[in-house]
């Protein structure tokens, strides 16, 4: 079973009462919104951010999945962490995992983030200064 400490970014989060739903809990949609705040900070870190502002090279989700262990209720604090799980010529596999304060372990999921060239609107190769950024953060951590 995976653990917050196998997860080298991560960020913590409040849950805001907004948030909730008819039910009385954390709507799902913002499970993938707590996903892409830590994945964006994870592409911070790698200089992904940078990349696409000066190049027009940047990541683009074509697919993403949540498993949904247990509803999130306000007031809660939680923690986002996410990790790279594999790399391929053009693509990788983010890997996260959400932590509530009182609930333990609430969600779990995946995407798959492929370079893209916005400016041609095509997939591009993984620069190799992005990889090495990738490997260097997950040391410790197996890259299939």
């Amino acid at each position: 079973m995976l653990e917050l400490t196998d997860f080298p970014v991560q960020v913590k989060i409040s849950v805001a009462w907004g948030d909730m739903d008819a039910n009385g809990h954390i709507n799902n949609i913002f499970y993938l919104r707590y996903f892409e705040t830590a994945r964006i900070q994870y592409f911070r870190e790698i200089g992904l951010i940078d990349l696409k502002a000066q190049t027009g090279v940047g990541a683009i989700i074509a697919q993403t999945t949540c498993k949904y262990h247990k509803p999130i209720k306000f007031p809660d604090q939680i923690v986002v962490g996410t990790k790279v799980k594999s790399m391929g010529k053009s693509s990788f596999v983010m890997e996260y995992l959400i932590v509530s304060e009182k609930l333990g372990v609430v969600a779990s999921g995946e995407a798959v983030t492929v370079m893209y060239n916005y400016n041609i609107s095509q997939k591009v190769e993984l620069p190799s200064f992005i990889k090495a950024a990738i490997e260097k953060i997950e040391k410790g951590n197996s890259l299939s």
